[in-house]
């Protein structure tokens, strides 16, 4: 690698794999009925080269923008090394974004360039009308999308398959550098785009050793969108930077993943909350326990399928927090209580639960988690945002947003989403009580429990929605699932709404996308049933 080695810059940390184990398969992206694309260092190394000079060529460099427009593919990988080579930043867009959400944020990222995948190209020549100056680096063409070749865009699989090129001579050495921006999930209104540094990566491998004790002996696996930053902090970047094997589905399927994992192996995977809750909804099965899977490392397990869940699978779990902009809390298995996500890392983190007015909650007491470096200064940099990301830190603290709460001994407990708690006459409801009975039904294969402003008009009350999607070929029976909600819950808990949908929306980090069912819901509609009339 000679003198001029960056350590932990990711261009130079592949660099060096690729000398040293060119021909190791190092991720096999999973894509379902279709063939696998299993890829070495060589792969990434040497295609890394070729989309760095694909860049230069239509003059994106150090510090303009290109965003990526696909699902999870090799080429999405390949697009990160060459923005660590030039020095460009790489903005991540959920897929699922379209319309003017995908506008919004090729337009918000000041995005010079666009990298998409042809399963996409009916949505982006729409969005391109629309953005002038956007220029398509390339098109990645995947086995499995209908869109046919168009030569009126260049081609990323022309562009892999042309001849070595070394990396650029004005490579990027600078570690400090903006690297990507990735959106936050926006579930209650635009996203915002979170700069975030070439120096985060060496922070997830060492995570990797040291809190979730990856081994050479793990496979891992994820079926998360490379867009959410946790799949490529729990998994991607842990695997490329060690040399750990792991498999990346093209996107997470709740009814395979058990199967997945026996196939290749995994032995660990990362879910987030509302998958967790969608696995547990599958039909039991009687090798449910029968899988090589450990150790499945969980971002917000619901408390009343916690045990449950552990049980059924033969799996531990390993609870965390964290933020794309920041702080991290984990609660490895047998250590906290249930529940729990856990404690900051000591002598790193300082984490607290505050009032309105900063003043510390006592131990029990519902307030808005806050946390800083014990060394340093917390930052946080909106794209394009000044004042979001000084409200964000304000007072030397970042804001999480989340409402929370410690007990006696200093373990934190998540309750709800600064100004998504769901109240009913007083109470504080959680949804995920109600979320274990509707998912315990064996007609139901994904839930989602909101809330709608009560028809009482009392301030900050809601009356609560169970949105439900049912097993293909199954028929609703309103009266049974009623029936199973008052057997199983407090009178104050049964939702006043059944509303069965087509599918649950989610976000690219799995979480339901509850405004969207609000913006569908309709109390008359054919499709919402109500309580009081299967009394």
């Amino acid at each position: 690698m000679g003198e001029d080695f960056v350590s932990g810059l990711f261009s130079y940390e592949m660099e060096e794999k690729y000398e040293k184990m060119p021909d190791l398969k190092v991720i096999t992206f999973e894509n379902g009925e279709y063939a696998d694309e299993p890829i070495t260092y060589a792969d990434i190394f040497l295609n890394g080269c070729r989309l760095a000079k694909a860049l230069k060529d239509l003059g994106i460099g150090k510090g303009d923008k290109f965003s990526l427009v696909m699902r999870n593919h090799p080429e999405f990988l390949y697009s990160m090394l060459a923005a660590s080579f030039t020095g460009a930043v790489v903005v991540p867009i959920d897929p699922r974004a379209k319309g003017g959400k995908l506008s919004y944020q090729l337009k918000d990222s000041d995005s010079k360039g666009v990298i998409f995948s042809n399963e996409f190209m009916e949505e982006m020549e729409r969005t391109l009308k629309d953005i002038s100056g956007l220029k398509v680096i390339g098109v990645a063409y995947k086995e499995g999308y209908d869109a046919p070749y168009t030569d009126k865009y260049p081609s990323v699989n022309e562009i892999l398959s042309g001849p070595e090129v070394s990396p650029p001579d004005d490579r990027n050495k600078d570690i400090k550098a903006p690297f990507e921006i990735i959106y936050t999930s926006g579930t209650t209104g635009n996203p915002k785009g979170v700069t975030i540094k070439g120096d985060r990566m060496p922070m997830f491998k060492t995570l990797s050793q040291f809190i979730w004790q990856y081994t050479e002996n793990d496979v891992l696996y994820t079926g998360l969108s490379l867009t959410h930053g946790n799949a490529q902090a729990i998994t991607l970047v842990p695997a490329i930077t060690l040399g750990i094997p792991a498999v990346i589905s093209r996107r997470f399927t709740k009814s395979r993943i058990w199967d997945i994992c026996r196939k290749y192996g995994a032995t660990t995977f990362s879910l987030l909350g509302g998958m967790m809750m969608g696995i547990y909804s599958e039909p039991r099965k009687p090798n449910d326990a029968d899988n090589p899977v450990r150790l499945v490392i969980s971002a917000g397990t619901p408390i009343p399928i916690w045990k449950e869940f552990e049980e059924r699978f033969n799996v531990k779990i390993h609870e965390w927090y964290g933020a794309v902009e920041g702080g991290f809390a984990h609660n490895p298995p047998g250590v906290g209580p249930m529940g729990s996500f856990g404690k900051p890392l000591d002598g790193i983190l300082e984490m607290k639960v505050v009032r309105e007015d900063d003043t510390e909650c006592k131990p029990g007491e519902i307030g808005e988690l806050i946390f800083r470096p014990v060394q340093g200064e917390v930052e946080v940099e909106y794209h394009g945002k000044k004042e979001a990301s000084e409200q964000k830190t304000r007072g030397g603290w970042l804001r999480s947003g989340d409402m929370c709460h410690a007990d006696e001994d200093g373990w934190f407990y998540f309750d709800f989403r600064k100004g998504g708690g769901l109240r009913r006459q007083g109470d504080f409801i959680q949804p995920e009580y109600i979320e274990k009975i509707l998912g315990e039904q064996p007609e139901i294969t994904d839930v989602c429990v909101y809330g709608i402003p009560a028809a009482s008009g009392a301030p900050g009350e809601s009356d609560i929605v169970g949105a439900i999607v049912l097993v293909e070929g199954k028929e609703v029976d309103p009266k049974k699932i009623f029936k199973a909600l008052s057997e199983g819950l407090e009178s104050n808990a049964i939702p006043s709404y059944l509303q069965v949908v087509d599918e649950i929306p989610k976000s690219a980090s799995q979480k339901n996308l509850d405004r969207v069912l609000k913006d569908e819901f309709r109390k008359d509609a054919p499709n919402v049933f109500k309580f009081s009339d299967f009394k």
